[in-house]
């Protein structure tokens, strides 16, 4: 197969896929609103049933829900029948997805989510189905044709279901007013994480190069160069004055021979960035960035408590 035909391929797939999700958009009515507000005020958790791959669908549905407000659990219709039906209590509300809303399994169950919930919502492209026909609220997610080239394999469908998915999280947590704060509880690991919760002093310099404003260059050169950061910075009484970088010593040695008498006070920048030791280390990425630097001030209660590096946030994936 020619690659111009594999890109075509693609091409189409996902042509069919966004004109599915389109025609999705046109049937948000006041039907998902109703279900919306019945999840929302419930007193439950959301238990989300599936078979196949509307269990993955399902399972990815519980995982956005999770980390975004909404309790929820997934519960796998094969399971149920055989045990699991107990984690449904009676003020739950059960969300169950099937494409053809006939598969036995959920047939088989049907009758046990309605009558152990407080409530049944089916997800489903058969509005004739046994699972619309039993549900209190039927969320449309019925496509004219999946993206498999045999018109067989889920694909249109997951995505349609999937998007209904993202759809209810995305309001539920508008009306729960479900901030980036709320969200950092959920994600105390990884990139997402560091991002909304790492603190600034989490990720300072072992190093913290420093001289007094009536230092000798020689004194500026051996601290800068002790130092990993090619910086350091300037002290009065112990009150940050300024800094001076390696690039403040080479301006300097452009500009004159004679560097006997220089001091640290006659090259230092005043005013330098900084930031409180507290501060969200993405805050202290966007003053680095902004100001086209490499190194950061850190201060405690405005005093001089170290040096946060923009290459030591970038490693750490603070973005």
């Amino acid at each position: 197969m020619k690659v111009t035909n594999i890109q075509e391929l693609a091409k189409n797939a996902i042509s069919i896929e966004i004109s599915e999700l389109i025609s999705l958009k046109e049937r948000i009515d006041e039907t998902f609103e109703k279900a919306i507000n019945l999840i929302f005020n419930s007193t439950g958790k959301l238990i989300i049933v599936g078979i196949g791959k509307s269990a993955h669908v399902a399972n990815k549905i519980v995982a956005t829900l999770n980390s975004t407000g909404t309790a929820s659990q997934f519960l796998h219709a094969a399971e149920a029948i055989h045990g699991d039906l107990g984690v449904i209590q009676k003020n739950d509300i059960v969300l169950c997805i099937s494409n053809s809303g006939n598969s036995p399994e959920i047939v088989y169950l049907l009758p046990y989510l309605k009558d152990y919930s407080s409530a049944l919502i089916g997800m489903t492209g058969n509005p004739k189905s046994k699972l619309a026909e039993i549900s209190d609220i039927v969320l449309d997610s019925s496509v004219k044709v999946e993206a498999c080239p045999n018109k067989l394999a889920p694909t249109s469908s997951t995505t349609v279901q999937m998007a209904i998915g993202d759809a209810l999280a995305i309001c539920l947590m508008e009306l729960r007013n479900f901030k980036d704060q709320d969200f950092a509880k959920f994600h105390p690991g990884g990139s997402i994480g560091k991002n909304l919760t790492a603190k600034v002093e989490q990720f300072l310099s072992s190093q913290k190069p420093m001289v007094e404003k009536n230092s000798t260059i020689k004194d500026v050169i051996f601290s800068i160069s002790s130092s990993k950061h090619g910086i350091t910075v300037v002290l009065e009484n112990g009150v940050i004055s300024g800094v001076i970088t390696d690039g403040d010593l080479r301006r300097m040695l452009l500009k004159t021979d004679n560097i006997g008498g220089i001091l640290a006070k006659d090259i230092m920048s005043k005013n330098p960035k900084t930031i409180e030791k507290e501060a969200l280390a993405k805050e202290a990425l966007f003053i680095l960035k902004q100001n086209n630097i490499g190194q950061l001030i850190v201060t405690e209660n405005g005093n001089y408590f170290g040096i946060i590096d923009l290459h030591r946030l970038l490693d750490e994936g603070i973005n």
